[in-house]
């Protein structure tokens, strides 16, 4: 398998530098591209751009044995001109995109602006809770307090990946998710039934990390 650092090498060349040149001699219109490691999002100003950028890539990721995934390579409208022309032909707002762990949506600003919302993807979310209720089992003997810091610790992570001011209710359903998780496995390894209060008055003493932005 191919490092993180081979392959943003290898598609600086066959991608990133051929991309650009693309755009200043076969674009008509804007064209926006961001990448991170082997997943990108282009943007068009023009559909027949969006269109003919992706016949081109299929061909140029082909001479080097390469192929977009089908199930993440889509066209769809995006943006403030998609908004207004969709709501002309009675269609519904713009469709979502996931990207980098996020679900990116369009949304406006209290002057009518537009701007790129994020919020957690949602099968991200899932996997991860999935993850933390697989741990938290082999864990379930370990010492209160060592539970409390590996607890922390994920908060914190996960709040410094999420935590963009349009993200703030997933962030607070993780949160609640992973005090409950934390209560069903200390109540499973109690001799004795712990209560929900028995829990608050051990979070008095070893709170979690409630959700915060970053840079907040």
């Amino acid at each position: 398998m191919i490092s993180p650092l081979l392959a943003n090498v290898f598609l600086h060349y066959v991608l990133d530098l051929w991309v650009h040149r693309w755009r200043r001699t076969a674009a008509r219109g804007r064209v926006i591209v961001v990448r991170y490691c082997d997943d990108f999002v282009m943007g068009f100003q023009r559909a027949a751009d969006a269109q003919s950028m992706l016949a081109a890539l299929r061909a140029r990721l082909g001479e080097f044995g390469l192929a977009l995934h089908d199930d993440k390579t889509r066209l769809l409208e995006f943006g403030l001109l998609a908004a207004a022309e969709r709501a002309r032909r009675g269609l519904r707002r713009p469709e979502t995109f996931a990207f980098l762990g996020f679900t990116h949506y369009g949304a406006t600003t209290r002057r009518g602006g537009f701007v790129v919302k994020g919020r957690t993807q949602s099968k991200r979310m899932t996997a991860k809770l999935k993850e933390l209720r697989d741990t938290a089992r082999r864990r379930m003997h370990s010492h209160v307090g060592e539970q409390h810091r590996w607890l922390c610790s994920v908060l914190r992570g996960h709040y410094a990946y999420y935590g963009l001011p349009s993200n703030l209710a997933c962030l607070a359903t993780f949160y609640q998710e992973v005090r409950r998780l934390w209560f069903r496995t200390l109540r499973r390894r109690s001799q004795r039934s712990m209560t929900w209060s028995d829990f608050a008055s051990l979070l008095t003493r070893l709170p979690l990390p409630v959700p915060r932005l970053i840079g907040n």
